[in-house]
């Protein structure tokens, strides 16, 4: 057996592993999920059954099915949550804002200042330890670390997140998320007016080149990840823009480092410009305002403002939305008055 390509996207928020794997000239007719079960490590049959089901798993560019048996050069392409991480996740019994629930699946909020999932540094206090403390047995078809994860949002991003609760869920919704078919909106502050009012950045991203705890965009699409942002702007106010950004695609930084590359980074966004302040009028003044403006919110700018999506099992269609968090309905409400009475439109 020839592994052609293993791609482990543990840094986008969809967070698969992708594999393709052409079949040993050798190979005698063997069932598609016995093969696979043999050839992955950490993987459960369930799981590649599920995966199946769900037309994850390809021959040939076309979905099988668990009965199918592999035939010499058959090429299978296979989309996976991410294997098993050697750490293993404590459970804190941590405060969890809790949207919705059911059987199946959650709904959570994440404050700004919470890390989503265990990492570098940050093994505790995460949003994941307190999910296992608060649901016995999460699906630990993503990571030890994440169980039940599908996607994610940056630790001074605030907003919803969906949890699996079960392993179909889990992989129904990796699906859904795979495809874009999951809706998601954020609100952001950003530097600058936007023209035209609505847009689309499409534009590849991948780690920075020079510094590997950012991404930059990349003209050439073979050296990166396709990323999609739609914006709209809802209110300009004199220095800033309040915006609306619903993703296509899901990658790691993709709002900050979107607005970076056309000239609008998210405000208070330090990493991505976002803490280079924008010269305006009565300088010293409007300096302090700014800088007030930090000291309220010293984060980037950022809302993961509402999460749509099929419910997996009763196939009714769900929708949630949490409202601008304090810091940043402040900060806004600031740069309103600012926008008023220096007579910005």
């Amino acid at each position: 057996m020839d592994i052609l390509d293993i791609q482990n996207d543990l840094e986008t928020e969809e967070m698969f592993e992708h594999h393709t794997i052409q079949v040993d000239l050798g190979q005698s007719p063997y069932r598609i999920d016995k093969f696979l079960l043999h050839r992955l490590p950490h993987t459960s049959r369930t799981k590649i059954q599920l995966a199946i089901e769900n037309k994850f798993i390809l021959v040939n560019n076309k979905p099988t099915k668990a009965s199918y048996k592999v035939l010499p050069k058959d090429i299978i392409q296979i989309v996976l949550p991410t294997p098993p991480h050697p750490q293993k996740l404590l459970p804190e019994n941590i405060p969890l804002n809790i949207v919705y629930e059911d059987d199946h699946l959650l709904i959570v909020y994440k404050p700004a200042g919470m890390v989503v999932h265990p990492g570098y540094n940050n093994w505790t206090g995460t949003l994941m330890n307190a999910l296992v403390y608060y649901v016995n047995n999460l699906p630990a078809a993503t990571c030890n670390h994440r169980p039940g994860l599908v996607h994610r949002i940056d630790k001074d991003t605030s907003g919803l997140l969906v949890i699996a609760k079960t392993e179909f869920t889990l992989i129904a919704l990796a699906k859904q998320f795979f495809d874009h078919t999951i809706e998601r909106t954020y609100y952001a502050l950003v530097w600058g007016e936007l023209n035209p009012k609505t847009g689309t950045v499409d534009i590849s991203l991948n780690r920075s080149l020079s510094d590997r705890r950012i991404v930059a965009p990349y003209a050439d699409a073979t050296k990166g990840k396709r990323a999609v942002t739609h914006y709209q702007v809802i209110e300009n106010l004199a220095y800033v823009s309040l915006i609306k950004c619903n993703l296509e695609t899901g990658r790691t930084h993709q709002i900050r480092a979107h607005m970076q590359h056309i000239g609008h980074p998210i405000f208070g966004d330090a990493t991505y410009g976002g803490k280079q302040l924008v010269k305006g009028q009565a300088f010293t003044k409007y300096k302090t305002f700014v800088e007030n403006c930090w000291e309220i919110m010293p984060r980037q700018a950022l809302h993961a403002y509402s999460l749509g999506f099929l419910h997996p099992v009763t196939k009714n269609r769900l929708f949630f939305e949490a409202p601008l968090p304090t810091d940043f309905q402040m900060v806004l409400d600031k740069w309103t008055k600012y926008a008023f009475y220096h007579q910005f439109p």
